[in-house]
């Protein structure tokens, strides 16, 4: 269980690789990146737009296969081939008038450290890189890209009473 106020939660920001993915990625003969997915967390993210939380994709990659993945679930915010995050994730704060204390940042290798320190509520899958785990506030009991993105918006949507509470809950 998240220990921290998620009523005041607005946005959630994610890494792709190890956290709505598994860490481990098969390549293609032609040497493209095919990340699995979780179902169970797509249906948690578009469940997250519908109800008004900023959802974003903050990653080092970009393929076409993760923006059309998180574009098809209502996702605005894809910020893709980010090589230093934390520039990224503030503007991304500016733009959106969102306060760090908002925000959740969901990260589980050294390139996420620095947004990991920035966001009011740091979050890790299971597996994460050990100094990751360190810095986060909570760690979720799903490795990556098998839940992580579920266990933590529903407890957020939750806490603001907006988990399962109309009949759009029902459907994707």
């Amino acid at each position: 269980m998240i220990e921290y106020d998620l009523t005041k939660i607005k946005g959630i920001v994610f890494d792709v690789d190890g956290v709505l993915s598994p860490s481990t990625v098969p390549l293609s003969p032609t040497g493209e990146p095919l990340r699995m997915v979780s179902v169970k967390d797509g249906y948690a993210i578009q469940h997250a737009v519908k109800h008004g939380l900023r959802i974003a994709i903050l990653s080092g990659a970009d393929t076409q296969a993760i923006r059309v993945r998180f574009s098809g679930l209502g996702v605005q915010d894809l910020m893709l081939a980010a090589a230093r995050k934390l520039p990224v994730f503030e503007q991304w704060l500016a733009d959106n008038k969102l306060e760090r204390e908002e925000v959740i940042f969901v990260g589980d290798d050294i390139p996420d450290l620095p947004v990991m320190r920035a966001a009011g509520l740091a979050v890790a899958p299971a597996d994460a890189a050990p100094e990751i785990l360190e810095a986060a506030h909570y760690i979720s009991p799903c490795n990556g890209g098998y839940g992580v993105g579920r266990d933590v918006l529903e407890q957020v949507l939750r806490a603001q009473g907006r988990w399962l509470d109309d009949v759009h809950a029902f459907g994707w």
